[in-house]
């Protein structure tokens, strides 16, 4: 087992604003369009967790993760998860993270370069067993905890940004995977 976490685009905050369209951790939780790298290196039985984009005013967390208990494609997606179809809500945002039509196309509101839509439509993510920080405690506690979290579980030096801790994104090994469901389900155990 192995996993992987990255940074997610700068904005996206679900404790601020609650807009993270990618990964979602609904039921089940999905990985649909970001990251292509990392939806390829992945296995079954291997974890994907998401710090929080750069958001004025907030210190990033991580949201949560998941295990991967399946790799489908895009079109697949489209046709057995109707609710994780890309659309835009009443105030404007981006929901849902399957960016393909049902004839195979790009949709339209997919924001990502045309160039890189094949890669994009591969290795759509389903998952199991997500723990997501979601009340306000954990998104709190997640905020407080995360850089010095990250600085161990990675064994890096301790810094003011996420990314200076763990760049864009980093390899996770199980030892550390470990570690990370423990810390996000000892904070969801407080609450």
């Amino acid at each position: 087992m192995k996993g992987y976490i990255y940074i997610s685009g700068g904005g996206a905050d679900p404790g601020k604003f609650g807009n993270l369209n990618d990964p979602l951790f609904g039921r089940p939780p999905t990985l649909g369009a970001c990251m292509p790298n990392i939806r390829r290196a992945v296995s079954l039985g291997d974890f994907i967790f998401v710090v929080s984009g750069k958001t004025a005013g907030v210190q990033q967390y991580v949201v949560g993760g998941f295990e991967v208990a399946e790799k489908i494609t895009a079109l697949a997606a489209y046709d057995r998860l109707p609710a994780n179809r890309l659309r835009i809500d009443e105030q404007g945002n981006r929901q849902g993270n399957i960016i393909i039509l049902p004839d195979g196309s790009q949709n339209p509101q997919d924001d990502h370069a045309a160039d890189t839509f094949e890669s994009r439509i591969q290795n759509y993510i389903i998952g199991k067993n997500p723990v997501q920080l979601e009340t306000p405690l954990e998104v709190a506690r997640g905020r407080d905890e995360t850089l010095v979290k990250l600085s161990s579980i990675l064994d890096k030096p301790r810094a003011n940004r996420v990314i200076d801790v763990m760049g864009r994104w980093a390899k996770l090994d199980e030892p550390q995977v470990k570690n990370m469901v423990r810390w996000l389900e000892g904070i969801k155990a407080d609450d």
